[in-house]
């Protein structure tokens, strides 16, 4: 089982590949700028070479960065399209220079009619993305809660994979509570069968790369993201142990995002799921 947690680099990768094999990682995430803002870090080509040799002996992989929050592949102000433009491609850049295999971003917000919403964001990725030669990293757009006018919806990811014509270069990150909260009841085997044959139809299972672990502190079908600690959450410890042992969703690789005092704590979080595992 690929199973990790999102993790900071801020103290450098090699760092973060300890971190990682301390809480028994063997798959991270993290932000390659802070999340909040448009600031960061310039990774140096010594640290990049110390990394690839940690990543190797600590047998890493695969290694996701996420966009900062403050990206929005909808908006309609101009100001912003230039912003999310040039973080989207710099990013790119960022993670395919330490061999990530993935970006993960959320696919944003819309401003006015959805599909005006949702054909902005496909004329983004196309300028921003898909233009870079050669490829980088993955493009996985993550489900989303359905907060207010929040895209990501399996029909909204479709949707937007279609209009880009299906390109190899772009797929999908799935997220339980985000599943959860916008009516996917992942607290059953049959429930997670559904979701499953629901993507397998619309997006097809080859693009769907990945998954953030998380349990839902919002209830199901609430449309509010809110994430819980592992069973301690809407989806309890029988979610998370169908979503893992589901055989598609418990063989993508798992990055955890749950509330945590310090990163020690994903250890705990590791160990339990690990013993869901098998149950």
């Amino acid at each position: 089982m690929r199973l990790g947690a999102h993790l900071s680099i801020a103290k450098g990768l090699p760092r973060t590949a300890a971190m990682a094999t301390s809480i028994g990682a063997n798959t991270f995430q993290y932000f390659m700028r802070n999340p909040r803002g448009g600031a960061a870090r310039q990774i140096p080509g010594k640290e990049i070479q110390a990394w690839r040799e940690a990543r190797r002996r600590a047998d890493l992989y695969p290694i996701a960065g996420h966009l900062p929050y403050t990206v929005n592949l909808g908006a309609a102000a101009e100001r912003q399209q230039e912003f999310t433009r040039m973080v989207l491609h710099d990013d790119t850049l960022r993670v395919a220079a330490i061999d990530g295999e993935y970006l993960i971003s959320h696919p944003g917000h819309y401003e006015g009619e959805r599909q005006a919403g949702l054909d902005r964001i496909i004329q983004l990725i196309e300028e921003a993305y898909l233009s870079i030669t050669p490829p980088g990293p993955m493009l996985l757009l993550e489900t989303m809660a359905g907060q207010g006018k929040e895209v990501g919806t399996i029909d909204d990811l479709c949707y937007i994979l279609e209009g880009l014509g299906w390109p190899d270069r772009v797929g999908v990150c799935l997220d339980s509570a985000h599943l959860f909260a916008a009516g996917w009841d992942l607290r059953t085997p049959a429930g997670c069968q559904q979701l499953v044959q629901e993507l397998a139809a619309k997006i097809g299972l080859d693009r769907v790369k990945a998954m953030h672990l998380n349990d839902s502190a919002a209830p199901l079908g609430s449309h509010r993201d809110r994430h819980a600690g592992i069973g301690k959450g809407e989806l309890g410890r029988e979610g998370i142990a169908a979503v893992v042992n589901d055989p598609f969703l418990g063989e993508l690789p798992l990055f955890l995002e749950t509330p945590v005092a310090n990163y020690e704590e994903y250890g705990e979080e590791i160990a339990l799921i690990q013993k869901l595992k098998s149950v």
